[in-house]
């Protein structure tokens, strides 16, 4: 994102800062980030339709190794949670292809 998307308001950062909303409210509030031991996530994305049945079947379950990148979903979960995010220094990241698109994300804090 840009400074411009602050008044802008491109489609893909308006359904960023929605998806941020629902997380939030989801989570009903997180621990300060100097509190935060551990923030791990698994997405799971849905095969794409234009995939055969089988080849679909035969996906859920296996690594995602397609876009968007995992590091680029690590920081937009930090970034939705915690204005100020360099105290987060531990967590694990996987993706794999799965029935629905969905995000678990576990947050481990003292």
């Amino acid at each position: 994102m840009t400074q411009r998307d602050k008044w802008a308001r491109r489609p893909a950062v308006v359904r960023y800062r929605d998806w941020c909303d629902r997380a939030r409210e989801i989570a009903g509030g997180v621990p300060a980030a100097d509190r935060i031991t551990d923030v791990s996530w698994v997405a799971y994305f849905r095969p794409p339709k234009s995939w055969s049945k089988k080849k679909r079947g035969a996906a859920i379950g296996t690594l995602h190794r397609q876009r968007p990148d995992r590091d680029n979903i690590d920081k937009s979960i930090l970034d939705c949670f915690w204005k100020e995010d360099s105290g987060i220094s531990r967590g694990t990241i996987e993706k794999y292809w799965g029935e629905e698109d969905k995000i678990v994300i576990t947050i481990t804090f003292t």
